[in-house]
C-alpha cells in the first residue's frame, strides 16, 4: 500500500503521540507499505512554524527532512497532475494544503493516513479509522 501522511499524522509520529492509533503505527512501519510525506507538509510546518502556531526542537526545514529520512519515509513533490485533480475536489474543505494531499492522493493512487474529518469526506481513499 502506498500511504500519504497528513502532516499532524507525521508530527505524532515523530513524537509518540498516543492520538496516533497503534494499528496505524504498525501500517507506517510495515516494509510491505510504502510511506510518503509530501513537501505540501513541509511547506505547511514552514508557514505554522515561522507564526509561531507549530513548536518544533529546531527549524523545520532542517528538522522534518531529518525525521522524514530517519523514519524511512519517501518525499513526495508535487506534480502536475495533482494540481490539476485540485479542479476536480467539490469545495467541502477550505484548507489549500489538505486540499492539495487530497488531490494528490487522489492523484496518484495513494492512502491518505489522517484522523481528520473534512479530508475523510473527500472521495479518497482513507486508511480506515480502527475500532475503538
Amino acid at each position: 500500500m502506498r500511504l500519504l501522511l497528513d502532516t499532524h499524522i507525521f508530527l505524532w509520529l515523530l513524537t509518540g503521540d498516543r492520538r496516533l492509533p497503534l494499528p496505524w503505527v504498525h501500517e507506517i512501519r510495515d516494509p510491505v507499505n510504502q510511506v510518503f510525506l509530501s513537501v505540501v507538509s513541509l511547506w505547511e510546518a514552514l508557514i505554522k512554524y515561522q507564526l509561531g502556531k507549530l513548536p518544533l526542537p529546531e527549524a523545520p526545514e532542517i528538522y522534518i527532512p531529518r525525521e522524514r529520512r530517519r523514519h524511512l519515509i519517501e518525499t513526495l513533490d508535487v506534480d502536475e497532475g495533482s494540481v490539476v485533480a485540485l479542479a476536480t475536489l467539490p469545495p467541502l474543505h477550505r484548507d489549500p494544503f489538505d486540499r492539495l494531499l487530497i488531490a494528490q492522493a487522489i492523484a496518484l493512487g495513494m492512502t491518505i493516513v489522517t484522523v481528520d474529518h473534512a479530508i475523510r469526506a473527500y472521495p479518497a481513499n482513507c486508511l480506515p479509522l480502527p475500532n475503538p
